[in-house]
């Protein structure tokens, strides 16, 4: 299995290209790109289909030939909410940075009927979940009852210093709904300051995988399958882009027995 903490490879341009062949898994897809004012990537989805998340800056953005303006409000990923543009299979698109711009491109396998279009950092407004310190703010950007995707899944979360965040533990990893769906998953990591840290723990019932990573500003980690919790250390908030996807687009999931205790409103 490839190693689940992924560092970036350098500071600009191309910085992260994780696809199902290097995570070793079937369906989801993250890259990330930055890019200064001026600067371009383009790409074609074949098969899958895309949501471009605009991380941090702004950017003109066409996607076979319609050019959808200028689109960013934030400057750092934890203002707000953000602008993104979901790509359907068998399109082109080019992203053109106008500020400094932090591009997250999340892909999955595409299917027929679906059209490219803007999603606005107000589609789906920003909701707090759990209380105490297991307080977290969740933005859902292609949440499983938009219809607007055959696979994707996106959503980022903001958990503030000293607060756990995909926590208590919980997983899908088997394909048995209306139970459990079977999503991987990718975490794009942010921390504000930037030189702060946080955990994050990739295990299984019977510990076959049982991983601690201490999380950087910029790494991403792979979950193929667990529990996934989350720790933000004090003083440093920390922010992260989830791409799902699996051979259902739902988010069904079960908790880990152990800690079932926790649950009531958290």
């Amino acid at each position: 299995m490839p190693n689940l903490l992924v560092k970036p490879q350098g500071t600009r341009g191309l910085v992260h290209d994780i696809t199902p062949e290097s995570a070793g898994w079937t369906y989801v897809g993250f890259a990330l790109h930055r890019l200064t004012a001026g600067e371009a990537t383009s790409g074609d989805t074949g098969e899958r289909e895309v949501c471009l998340v605009l991380v941090a800056g702004k950017a003109r953005v066409t996607v076979d030939g319609e050019d959808f303006g200028e689109l960013g409000e934030r400057m750092t990923p934890f203002e707000g909410a953000p602008f993104s543009v979901y790509v359907p299979r068998g399109a082109t698109y080019t992203v053109t940075a106008t500020t400094d711009l932090e591009l997250g491109i999340c892909s999955a396998p595409g299917g027929e009927g679906f059209k490219a279009q803007v999603i606005r950092p107000d589609r789906h407004p920003q909701m707090t979940r759990g209380k105490g310190t297991n307080t977290r703010y969740v933005t859902n950007i292609m949440p499983e009852d938009d219809g607007a995707a055959q696979s994707l899944l996106v959503v980022e979360v903001i958990t503030p210093g000293g607060h756990t965040s995909s926590y208590p533990p919980h997983k899908h990893d088997e394909d048995n709904l209306p139970a459990e769906s079977f999503l991987e998953e990718t975490y794009y990591h942010r921390l504000n300051p930037s030189q702060g840290f946080a955990m994050q723990r990739v295990y299984t019932d019977d510990r076959s995988l049982d991983e601690t990573m201490a999380v950087e500003n910029g790494d991403v980690v792979l979950v193929p399958k667990g529990y996934h919790p989350v720790a933000a250390i004090h003083g440093y908030d920390l922010y992260y882009l989830n791409v799902m996807a699996g051979p259902s687009r739902a988010w069904k999931f079960n908790n880990a027995k152990e800690h079932a205790w926790l649950f009531t409103g958290v």
